[in-house]
């Protein structure tokens, strides 16, 4: 078991290595700086890509910063730690994150398409059920939402984690293992889903739509939080008004998004128009994605993924009523 002490300086030295200042500690009220943690895809990439945040807190004297992160673990662990502000997240992340006592709180909610996160094999791999996943490679990056998957496509298959060899992989690591063929399958999401099917030589051997509802969340340090509810507040408000705008005009939206993250327009388009996708659905926290974390976390600790009990409303952070 990872001590406590242990942990702290784990995150400590994830925050060191992502270039983030470790501080460990509460941030003063009213910011001058705010240090915002991003991935590859969604809206938070398209707002850095327009500016929307920096001209939202221009008139306030708030600059911003960012700190690209290839999966949620690490973005979460420098945000208990205090290197960070606010960034993006899976389901599966948070959990990590609470039971680790990092100092976060979940702050918002979106949702892509449940069809961005798949089970990919080689074309000619011999598997084509979910069974005959048994006894090989998958791969997946652990406390990500691959590793949700994972479970829960391996339950549909009747089969647990422990019957496959399980390969913890970071994206573009996974994304090489797959190519030269040194793993049999692999738990991925968009846009690292729609980069490898534009791969002839790939295989989707399931979707996680009808398996995982597709949650994921917006979290800030917890001291920030309180010291900047009002900060919070209007990133959510921003980044809601933002991507309804940004989803009813598609056709601009794709270029931004393709030269912000790197990912081909032919690619972007695909993550943007997959069924269910909506840039726009971004809200506060609501009761159904507490209860849908709590049940993950439930599960979690149940199949001893994560060390202990956590009770989800603990770090929820609630805007203040107007």
């Amino acid at each position: 078991m990872v001590t406590r002490r242990q942990t702290l300086g784990l995150i400590g030295a994830s925050a060191i290595a992502a270039g983030l200042p470790f501080t460990g500690g509460a941030r003063a009220a009213t910011p001058k700086t705010l240090r915002i943690g991003w991935q590859k895809g969604g809206i938070l990439a398209l707002a850095k890509s327009q500016g929307a945040l920096e001209k939202l807190f221009a008139s306030r004297g708030i600059s911003i910063t960012w700190s690209e992160f290839s999966s949620g673990p690490p973005l979460l662990e420098a945000l208990g730690a205090g290197a960070l502000d606010f960034g993006p997240t899976g389901d599966v992340p948070p959990l990590f994150a609470q039971a680790a006592r990092g100092n976060l709180v979940y702050a918002g909610t979106y949702k892509g398409s449940a069809e961005g996160s798949a089970i990919l094999v080689r074309k000619d791999s011999p598997i084509q059920t979910l069974q005959d996943l048994k006894g090989k490679k998958l791969a997946f990056k652990r406390g990500s939402s691959a590793h949700n998957v994972a479970v829960k496509v391996l339950r549909k298959g009747g089969l647990a984690l422990t019957d496959v060899t399980q390969v913890d992989l970071a994206p573009a690591d996974a994304a090489a293992a797959f190519k030269n063929g040194s793993i049999d399958a692999w738990s991925i999401w968009d846009p690292f889903t729609a980069v490898a099917q534009a791969d002839p030589q790939t295989r989707v051997l399931t979707t996680a739509k009808g398996i995982v509802e597709s949650w994921s969340f917006f979290l800030a340090n917890g001291d920030f939080a309180k010291a900047n509810p009002d900060v919070i507040t209007d990133i959510i408000k921003e980044l809601a008004r933002f991507g309804k705008e940004a989803q009813t005009n598609l056709e601009a939206t794709i270029p931004a998004l393709s030269e912000i993250t790197g990912v081909p327009q032919d690619i972007t388009r695909v993550t943007l128009t997959r069924s269910d996708s909506n840039l726009g659905d971004v809200a506060t926290i609501s009761d159904a994605a507490i209860a849908y974390q709590q049940s993950l976390a439930d599960e979690f600790f149940d199949l001893k993924i994560i060390p202990r009990k956590l009770t989800i409303s603990d770090i929820v952070w609630r805007p203040k009523a107007s």
